[in-house]
């Protein structure tokens, strides 16, 4: 009975999204993002996701007045709800196109790799709307294998799924599990890329400084790019202005390569988390604030 009443739950959530979808696709892009972002930033406060928010905010920016803060949570509120609003309506991105909403940056030295017949693995975190980098991935052209975590509701995972292969995802891997890292190897030993998130808390992981604060951090990014001697590409995304994005191409990071793996593991994954700090700070509304980046003990009321 409990396992009916989970999937009968886990059904009811696909048909709401079903709903939503429908009406939506009639409107346009902007007036769904806006209204998407009024929603949340209203609903949003309201939530126990605020609080999550507001400590992450002052553990980063311990110098921010009251004030700066409470602006900050709005606007990212506001971010958020335009983030969820627009994914449903992702397939009308055409990156490339005339008039494209998408300003894309960098692109070139991504396309050298490529041509050299090489893999990259692109390293990025939950910036702005993230899927829009994915769609600049899928639409540039190149095989791009990107990683993602299952929904747990089996059912809204398939729409997430289709949602991402309209805008031209196609190459999908799952984060965790010795299947998925075979994948990863397999494909940039083919001189396929790889794009990683690399910005969430990782229990299994290693314990680097995140704006002070020791916080859980993948490897993994770092580990396929010692082993395999692909460069480590960041990216970013940044809202430029309600529904307009800017995508850019980072220069690589250079790792160390030396007779102490640890050392040089520690060292890239310090890197990469200097990297979206520094991203963050000059974007502090972008990130996905609402995540338990650090201990769940810095988090008490």
């Amino acid at each position: 009975m409990k396992n009916f009443l989970k999937h009968l739950k886990w059904r009811a959530e696909v048909l709401a999204y079903d709903i939503v979808h429908f009406f939506i696709r009639a409107y346009p892009f902007e007036l769904v993002s806006s209204l998407g972002g009024k929603l949340f930033a209203h609903i949003g406060p309201k939530t126990s996701k605020h609080h999550i928010a507001k400590t992450n905010m002052r553990l980063a920016f311990p110098d921010a007045t009251d004030e700066q803060i409470d602006i900050w949570l709005k606007q990212s509120w506001n971010q958020m709800g335009r983030t969820f609003a627009e994914f449903p309506m992702l397939c009308r991105i055409k990156v490339f196109a005339k008039n494209s909403r998408v300003e894309v940056r960098g692109l070139e030295q991504f396309k050298a790799v490529a041509k050299a017949g090489k893999g990259a693995i692109i390293v990025t975190g939950h910036f702005a709307n993230w899927e829009i980098m994915a769609a600049v991935l899928s639409q540039a052209g190149l095989p791009v294998h990107i990683t993602y975590r299952p929904v747990n509701n089996p059912y809204f995972d398939k729409r997430v799924r289709a949602q991402r292969a309209s805008y031209g995802i196609k190459l999908m891997v799952a984060k965790s599990g010795a299947k998925g890292a075979k994948e990863l190897i397999s494909a940039l030993k083919k001189g396929e890329s790889i794009a990683v998130l690399n910005d969430q808390k990782f229990n299994e992981g290693i314990e680097i400084p995140f704006f002070g604060h020791g916080a859980m951090t993948a490897t993994g990014p770092t580990k396929l790019a010692l082993k395999t001697g692909a460069p480590l590409i960041p990216m970013t995304v940044t809202r430029l202005a309600k529904a307009r994005f800017r995508v850019e191409f980072h220069d690589p990071i250079v790792l160390k390569r030396s007779k102490n793996a640890s050392a040089d593991i520690k060292n890239g994954v310090e890197q990469i988390t200097h990297f979206i700090e520094d991203h963050i700070r000059k974007n502090p509304t972008d990130w996905f604030w609402v995540h338990r980046r650090w201990p769940k003990d810095m988090y008490k009321k």
